[in-house]
């Protein structure tokens, strides 16, 4: 399954919405790099098993199920989680971009590439909407995280 979609995190238009910089949101996704804990709800513990130059390995415990993801970056722009598929995950990967259509017009896209329903005859094809709308509010979850570390000042 492939799916993605694209969060706005500054709306210009509205002098309500507290404008986060690039700076800021990446400081942000590093949080989610460096401790998921808070964005996965589940997750007992991040463990960052090896550290290189352009990557980054982790260890997820969620307690019945221990996942494990590479994590590669490009500053300010985007950051890849490759799950590494095992008897518990399909594996799979998640990317997170940094959008700017025009100056301070900030948007996270989200874009994921899994094996789930990849077979057209499989019972998976009738969740396929769940799973998106699920995917939908935790990235959601993670905007609201990362304006939550920002007005905690967090993100400098």
């Amino acid at each position: 399954m492939n799916f993605e979609h694209l969060i706005q995190i500054n709306d210009l238009n509205n002098p309500l919405t507290e404008t986060l910089t690039r700076p800021q949101i990446w400081a942000g996704l590093l949080h989610r790099v460096e401790d998921a804990t808070p964005f996965l709800p589940g997750l007992e513990s991040c463990t960052i098993v090896e550290r290189h130059a352009d990557y980054l390995l982790r260890e997820l415990n969620f307690g019945a199920a221990i996942i494990r993801d590479r994590v590669t970056l490009a500053h300010e722009h985007w950051v890849r989680f490759e799950i590494e598929a095992n008897a518990e995950h399909a594996g799979g990967s998640l990317t997170i971009t940094i959008e700017e259509p025009e100056v301070g017009a900030l948007f996270l896209r989200f874009t994921y590439a899994t094996g789930f329903a990849a077979n057209p005859n499989s019972e998976e094809r009738a969740y396929i909407d769940y799973v998106k709308s699920a995917y939908q509010q935790s990235d959601l979850d993670c905007v609201r995280i990362l304006r939550t570390l920002a007005a905690q000042g967090s993100l400098q």
